[in-house]
């Protein structure tokens, strides 16, 4: 019984981002969005249910499971992907170098945000 309860919160958490984003037309996914009205929710309570945590465990459990189509898209197309290899390369090079500058950049920000509260100099976090 658990286990029903806690994909019945994820599955509710889900439909609720999805009529969201489609009732809003957003343009961002309505899990994405379920995610982040689950997340408020538990802020709001606090703590995660048991029920939750046993069912969240158990998909993490399995989550490798969710990689084998992908290696097996990347097995069938792969003279596809060795056609663009470069355009591919140089793409994720560039993304992942943007992806941890930005993130360098948040962490910065916010760490100059949380010595301010604290009252210490910005140069001494």
């Amino acid at each position: 019984m658990p286990l029903i309860m806690g994909m019945s919160m994820l599955l509710a958490c889900q439909f609720a981002g999805e009529l969201v984003a489609r009732g809003l037309t957003l343009p961002i996914p309505g899990p994405v969005i379920g995610m982040v009205i689950l997340l408020v929710a538990l802020m709001i309570r606090g703590k995660v249910p048991s029920s939750l945590r046993l069912t969240g465990e158990g998909l993490l459990r399995y989550l490798t499971l969710l990689f084998v189509p992908a290696g097996v898209g990347l097995m069938v197309h792969f003279e596809l992907i060795a056609a663009d290899l470069w355009p591919i390369v140089v793409t994720l090079v560039a993304s992942t170098a943007v992806t941890l500058g930005v993130t360098a950049w948040v962490l910065e920000r916010l760490q100059h945000g949380d010595s301010r509260r604290n009252g210490q100099p910005e140069g001494k976090a």
